[in-house]
């Protein structure tokens, strides 16, 4: 297994990236809330990653954090759930806002995600019942064993998800207010400003 990449940034063309390793580019795949707090390309970034091996493709997917890399794992073993749905739900929620979701049982906010209907909701509620709690225990969000702080631009990006905003529509208005200065309040309040005008 390939459990994370060290490198520099050579492409991002979302889904899809490419980390250059000591000369060898690595392809992978990452969801949006990754895609929201990647850094210039040319830069230096560390990854998470799971390598799904099918008969046809090796397939390398990426993560910023060790929460998304758990929660994607963990979904991976949900009947009918895939690779791409899985991608799909961590780009479209937050690991926060999904353990809540599932904790409070709201299929309706779950249908909202791209990707996931009705059938394949209710089976996420009844079989990520008992595992929510590991995965909130595990939770690094916060600094914890990998010493990971989120940005301020992926709690915004959180923030904005919980509130109802539509992934696509999130990258729009925080690429719109970037400024790596600003506070996560800061940039909440200059997107709900630029939404409403």
């Amino acid at each position: 297994m390939i459990g994370w990449l060290r490198g520099r940034l050579a492409a991002k063309h979302p889904p899809a990236l490419v980390v250059d390793v000591n000369g060898v580019g690595y392809e992978c795949e990452a969801p949006m809330s990754t895609f929201y707090t990647l850094p210039e390309t040319g830069s230096e970034i560390t990854l998470r990653t799971h390598l799904v091996v099918r008969e046809d493709a090796h397939l390398l997917y990426a993560f910023g954090t060790e929460d998304e890399r758990r929660l994607f794992r963990s979904l991976l073993k949900v009947g009918g759930v895939g690779p791409r749905i899985a991608l799909g739900i961590l780009s479209g929620i937050s690991v926060e806002g999904f353990l809540i979701c599932i904790e409070a049982q709201d299929a309706d906010a779950l249908v909202r995600v791209p990707g996931v209907g009705r059938k394949t909701a209710e089976r996420l509620l009844i079989e990520m019942r008992d595992r929510v709690k590991e995965l909130g225990a595990a939770s690094t969000s916060f600094p914890g064993a990998d010493g990971h702080v989120p940005s301020p631009q992926h709690e915004a990006y959180s923030a904005l998800v919980a509130l109802g905003y539509r992934p696509v529509e999130i990258a729009r208005l925080l690429k719109s207010v970037a400024d790596d200065s600003a506070s996560t309040e800061e940039l909440i309040r200059r997107a709900l400003k630029a939404a409403a005008g």
